[in-house]
């Protein structure tokens, strides 16, 4: 959830981490720090709760410098987002720090143990124990080495041989001065030459915690050299020209270097001026996996709009365009899915097609059932991955999971496709990050090419994955031999030409969702409605709505608004109805007639209604109050039309009511711990 960034290199640290913290705002936080070492007073350490800028006020007020180091960006969970909270945490000898992405489950016994050993702890989180860890390791090291070492003054206690603290700045008392001056008796001190190396202190920690962790350490008794360990939420490791990264995700790196291992379970770095060494949890040598990361950088600047989000919503028609790009054949209508592992006889003989994702992916699987079933009349469920693995699902060897995540790091649809695994499925994934840990755990990837998404709120994510998603109905129908070579052709025709027709969307709508922001965005709540493969979209409209200007919305299905949603209809409620039909289709005419019908009804109880309809509808001009028209396109690819100006009237709405638009409070772009 959080952003880390770490340096080892010629190149001064703390402007270099503090950028790519900036870079990796966009995965949501409440509190920053910073520590640097092998500089003229030794390992420093700056927090501050709130934004980058507070952090970097803080060091402007008291600047740092060093060698190396490690910044971090906290999403709260153990602990309020105040800075003797923030990260990085110190252990009781003041020489060490570590920052920290996840949750640590046996935190609490494992403070237990420590403070029975004299350990003290000054902060609410479950990452200083970690710090405290290796420093019991270090300790018993010691101690089997010349006995136990001495317990020194409380007043002295952070003030030990190889650890310098943090001057105290009398003339300007700041919350980091003051929060250091509050840590309390410290327990053994480290002698002058540690007794093992770090990295050995940080493997024998890391074999006694339960949970999840991607951690950094460094410690000022060892000069330029950074451990990383990762079990769980993700980390990648940077190589350039005499330099070395570590960070949380790619974008916080990708200015300074195109050449990324993606750090997997169980693997630990040691990173140093002269190179990266990779080894498992027990110390045995690994080899690095280099990637290339074709991304330009540049991709994840704003180029001159305002927001991230409104740009992202701009780059759909490309990310789809490269989402199918070399993957449909113009000629035969054929799909071609060059990663996907399972063969077309595994394909023919699945049983079913068992969808787990979170948020925004769980939309893109409820419309991808529409597509699957349709297409390759093939049964299909779809789950929360959060709640997937506790139903205690049925075993089938025959059914395909399919795990569909931006990032391909949530720690719930992992643990999905552990779980699908463990009953003996094979797994395919739709992913937006190439070697992703959900990748590499499946016989199968469709990489969705939507390039680095920095907004919290999924746009150009959701559209590529309902993309791939087609693009998987079809394969599978393509194996199974539901659809015809005349079928596959036109399908893929159609396809190709929704780039074309989002930028038409844009180019026509934006102005009206702007306007009509002005009349809505000071309503309460809305109701997004819709039938079908449509009513995934009206989930995903009032997700959007809800998640960046913080009104309640609600998406319901179409027909069951007399089960209950009518009572909530008055003059002042918002209904934004997906009323679109493919008259091609009988199925969708239907529906469309039905929508019809509940529009009027809203109407009959004064609701104020907002129409997504097809373009040349005169007939739905006379019951709603707006209608937003998109260009015709078969009914299983309407859904990516859709939504565009649903994304479009939460972003303006949001804006009017002056919200942060691009990182909503309390949300987290990469969800990595339960």
């Amino acid at each position: 959830m959080c952003g880390i960034v770490g340096y080892i290199g010629p190149n001064p640290p703390v402007p270099i981490i503090l950028n790519g913290l900036r870079r990796l705002e966009y995965r949501g936080y409440d509190s920053a720090g910073i520590a640097v070492a092998g500089g003229p007073q030794g390992l420093e350490l700056r927090r501050a709760p709130g934004k980058l800028c507070n952090l970097e006020a803080v060091i402007a007020a008291s600047p740092i410098a060093g060698t190396f180091g490690i910044g971090h960006t906290r999403w709260a969970t153990h602990g309020r987002p105040t800075e003797e909270n923030a990260h990085p945490h110190r252990d009781g000898s003041g020489s060490l720090v570590v920052v920290h992405n996840g949750i640590v489950e046996n935190y609490l016994a494992l403070k237990a143990e420590l403070l029975a050993k004299g350990h003290r702890f000054v902060s609410e989180t479950d990452t200083e124990i970690i710090a405290h860890l290796i420093e019991d390791e270090f300790n018993r090291a010691a101690a089997q080495i010349m006995g136990p070492p001495s317990r020194p003054h409380p007043e002295r206690a952070r003030q030990v041989e190889g650890g310098v603290e943090a001057p105290r700045h009398s003339a300007r008392a700041t919350p980091e001065s003051q929060a250091e001056s509050n840590t309390s008796e410290a327990v053994l001190t480290l002698p002058r030459t540690p007794s093992i190396p770090l990295e050995e202190a940080v493997r024998r920690a890391v074999k006694r915690l339960t949970g999840a962790f991607a951690i950094g350490v460094l410690s000022a008794n060892e000069p330029n050299k950074l451990v990383a360990a990762r079990c769980g939420p993700p980390a990648v490791l940077g190589i350039g020209k005499g330099e070395y990264f570590l960070a949380s995700d790619v974008p916080g790196i990708l200015h300074h270097t195109r050449n990324i291992h993606f750090l997997a379970d169980g693997e630990l770095a040691i990173l140093t001026p002269s190179g990266i060494a990779l080894t498992d949890f027990d110390g045995a040598p690994l080899p690095l996996k280099i990637q290339r990361i074709l991304w330009d950088p540049t991709m994840a600047e704003k180029d001159g709009y305002k927001h991230f989000m409104l740009k992202e919503i701009n780059e759909q028609p490309r990310a789809i365009r490269d989402t199918i790009l070399g993957r449909i054949s113009a000629d035969s209508g054929h799909v071609f899915l060059a990663e996907m592992q399972i063969t077309d006889a595994g394909l023919r003989a699945a049983s079913q097609i068992t969808i787990a994702a979170c948020g925004t992916s769980w939309h893109a699987g409820l419309a991808g059932k529409f597509m699957i079933e349709r297409l390759a009349r093939l049964r299909t469920e779809v789950d929360y991955a959060s709640e997937f693995r506790y139903r205690n699902p049925l075993a089938d060897p025959r059914a395909i999971g399919l795990l569909i995540t931006q990032s391909g790091e949530t720690a719930d649809t992992i643990a999905a496709q552990r779980e699908m695994r463990s009953l003996g499925s094979n797994t395919i994934a739709i992913c937006n990050v190439v070697g992703a840990a959900v990748s590499r755990e499946a016989q199968g990837t469709i990489t969705t090419n939507a390039g680095p998404e920095i907004g919290v709120a999924s746009t150009k994510a959701f559209t590529a994955q309902l993309t791939a998603l087609f693009l998987l109905a079809l394969r599978l129908a393509q194996a199974r031999g539901t659809v015809s070579d005349a079928e596959s052709l036109a399908l893929v025709d159609e396809l190709s030409k929704i780039p074309g027709k989002l930028e038409e969307v844009l180019r026509s709508v934006d102005d009206q969702c702007f306007q009509l922001a002005k009349s809505f965005h000071t309503a309460n709540d809305f109701l997004f409605l819709g039938r079908g493969i449509h009513y995934p979209i009206a989930l995903e409209g009032a997700l959007k709505l809800k998640e960046i200007s913080y009104i309640h919305a609600e998406g319901y299905p179409a027909g069951e608004m007399k089960h209950g949603p009518n009572a909530l209809i008055d003059e002042t409620l918002p209904v934004v109805c997906i009323a679109t039909k493919d008259p091609a289709d009988p199925t969708s005419v239907l529906k469309y007639e039905k929508t019809l019908s509940n529009i009027q009804e809203v109407a009959a109880r004064s609701g104020r209604v907002i129409a997504i309809a097809i373009q040349g509808d005169e007939q739905i001009k006379n019951l709603v109050e707006h209608a937003i028209h998109i260009p015709p396109a078969p009914e299983l690819l309407l859904p990516i039309l859709e939504v565009v100006p649903l994304q479009l009237l939460a972003y303006h709405i949001a804006v009017r009511r002056g919200c942060d638009v691009d990182q909503p409070r309390n949300l987290a772009k990469s969800v990595t711990v339960e």
